[in-house]
């Protein structure tokens, strides 16, 4: 009598490691899909577009300020904002590029 509840005291132990690691795992399977990797994804293609810069690309900053690019480094760009103002930024701090109708024609 006493080996069968051990045994069975034994058996049910196991099975309940198993029954509480499986919703973790699923809980972290759940938010790698949901979450972690569209950030990933979101974060290389806003490196791409960041190291794609060049001079001349008319960009939108973080701030919501649109300029022209007159001068990039690897982590400084300065903007021409209109014909007198030149502003300086950090590479980080460009939101997107924007695209003309000329450069789509051409």
């Amino acid at each position: 009598m006493i080996q069968s509840f051990q045994y069975a005291i034994g058996a049910g132990g196991g099975g309940s490691i198993l029954g509480l690691v499986g919703p973790f795992v699923l809980m972290f399977v759940v938010f790698y899909f949901l979450l972690i990797r569209p950030q990933q994804k979101k974060t290389k293609t806003r490196n791409a577009m960041l190291k794609a810069l060049k001079k001349g690309d008319k960009i939108v900053t973080i701030g919501g300020l649109h300029g022209t690019i007159m001068e990039i480094s690897d982590d400084i760009v300065v903007l021409r904002v209109n014909d007198v103002t030149k502003l300086t930024f950090d590479r980080g701090s460009i939101s997107h590029a924007v695209a003309t109708d000329v450069e789509e024609k051409v």
